[in-house]
């Protein structure tokens, strides 16, 4: 039954989505988008010098437990959210995601790519509905997080909210598998034995955050927000959060 509704909506998503809309999520979403997200561990550096993150097993249960419970779910539903909404109900959403961290550093990240998207999307594909929603939040003094970010191109370039939520989770893992690689370290293989074993966790989480409300917010997540904390005062590091 998972199978069959896994190609269901895969093949939603293709006939949802134009081909050059296609393209766009590739290159927006895809790790050399210049945005800075390769010195990001989302707390996974300090993870893996604690011993919590020590192979592809308890890597993909921490990722899954994010993903599911955690600043990942939660990131699902602002750009579920956010990709709906209009002006007002926008900058709600937007001034909400940007106060939703747990530390200090998960802030600097997501915000800090939120930006750097925006000016990259903003330069390299002009649009005059995108200029606008920015000059909004810029009036309001608010700045966006990577998801808000992701959601205003999106529906500034009309593409599909599906397709947009399921490859925004999918690159969310993917980077954070990428710094496990390097962190654990794990091989190249490995890195992509989890990606694939956290794929329904993605479509889950995803098919979630399509029907959930702001009301729903909430990080069960407890050790994913602790081992960001640690990271500030982690004496050696190599990444930025």
């Amino acid at each position: 039954m998972n199978t069959i509704m896994n190609a269901a909506i895969t093949i939603k998503m293709a006939m949802n989505i134009k081909p050059e809309h296609l393209l766009r999520l590739q290159s927006w979403l895809s790790p050399a988008f210049p945005i800075g997200a390769f010195s990001y561990s989302h707390g996974l550096e300090y993870a893996v010098e604690a011993g919590l993150v020590h192979d592809r097993g308890s890597l993909i249960d921490w990722l899954e437990a994010d993903l599911r419970h955690g600043s990942g779910r939660c990131d699902g539903i602002f750009l579920a959210t956010a990709l709906a909404a209009r002006d007002a109900a926008f900058l709600e959403i937007a001034e909400l995601a940007a106060a939703s961290f747990a530390s200090r550093e998960l802030a600097l990240e997501a915000l800090s790519q939120g930006e750097a998207f925006l000016l990259t999307v903003s330069r390299a594909w002009p649009n005059d509905a995108l200029k606008t929603r920015r000059s909004l939040l810029s009036q309001s003094g608010i700045t966006p997080t990577l998801a808000v970010a992701v959601a205003m191109a999106c529906t500034a370039h009309g593409i599909d909210p599906a397709s947009a939520l399921h490859l925004y989770l999918q690159a969310w893992s993917a980077n954070l598998i990428n710094a496990a690689v390097r962190l654990v370290p794990l091989g190249q293989t490995d890195g992509q034995l989890a990606q694939a074993a956290l794929e329904g966790t993605v479509i889950a989480a995803a098919q979630e955050a399509t029907t959930a409300t702001l009301e729903q917010l909430g990080s069960a997540a407890i050790m994913v927000d602790w081992a960001s904390m640690q990271h500030e005062n982690q004496y050696t590091r190599l990444f930025r959060s």
